[in-house]
């Protein structure tokens, strides 16, 4: 797991790496923006009172609530969203890893368009789901153990089958992950650990994605290896 941490961290400072992160922030500045300006429209479009000086000052506290609002629900929604463009990207991030580390292996194939939108949808909603468990155990005290914990097993699961679905069929990348499941989850803890860095969940995905690349190819070669005893090609 160190050594697969090393290598793509490495590489997350590389001019591909960076290319494809520009690009999924971009994406989700631009959506953030959009957002923006379609609630205020909104709020411009609705009459708070028949008094005109009423009316301008319910828009404007309107207004300041809806931003801190959208602030509030940044913190929870950046990371889902980075993680949905950047799902739309995870194709390219993984064939760079496979070029670079495993030239002499069979490539993977990148997804179709259809799964590979339904892929990155999952992500999504998987990253937001964790960052909602976080709410009550920040309120409640709970912890950072938890939120780890669900971070490891979640986000190992997704992005392990993601990157098994680019060489097996989905059946078989997840029964590859199913029989792995503990070196699965405790390769997650080092990307659930980045989620508590800041700014890390915008970083995350991308490093996910080359980090379980390799421990991908260390999980089908050993299995292929004690099966076979040859490693898989």
């Amino acid at each position: 797991m160190i050594s697969a941490a090393l290598k793509a961290f490495e590489q997350m400072f590389s001019a591909p790496f960076r290319k494809v992160l520009f690009k999924s922030l971009g994406l989700t500045v631009a959506l953030f923006i959009t957002l923006a300006i379609a609630v205020q429209l909104g709020l411009a479009a609705i009459t708070f009172s028949s008094t005109g000086w009423i009316d301008l000052a319910a828009g404007w506290f309107a207004g300041l609530g809806a931003i801190a609002l959208m602030l509030v629900g940044g913190f929870f929604l950046i990371g889902p969203v980075t993680a949905l463009f950047a799902g739309m990207f995870l194709d390219e991030i993984a064939e760079r890893v496979e070029w670079m580390h495993y030239r002499d292996d069979a490539p993977g194939q990148p997804m179709p368009f259809v799964l590979g939108l339904t892929t990155a949808i999952q992500f999504a909603a998987i990253i937001l789901l964790v960052h909602l468990a976080m709410l009550p155990m920040l309120i409640f005290g709970l912890g950072a153990i938890g939120m780890v914990l669900a971070n490891a097993y979640l986000l190992g699961r997704e992005f392990f089958q993601m990157v098994g679905m680019r060489h097996l069929p989905v059946a078989e990348a997840r029964d590859l992950r199913k029989r792995n499941a503990g070196r699965v989850f405790a390769a997650g803890l080092v990307p659930a650990a980045l989620a508590f860095v800041p700014l890390g969940n915008l970083v995350m995905p991308l490093f996910t994605t080359a980090y379980m690349t390799h421990i991908f190819k260390t999980v089908q070669r050993d299995e292929q290896l004690a099966l076979t005893g040859h490693p898989a090609r």
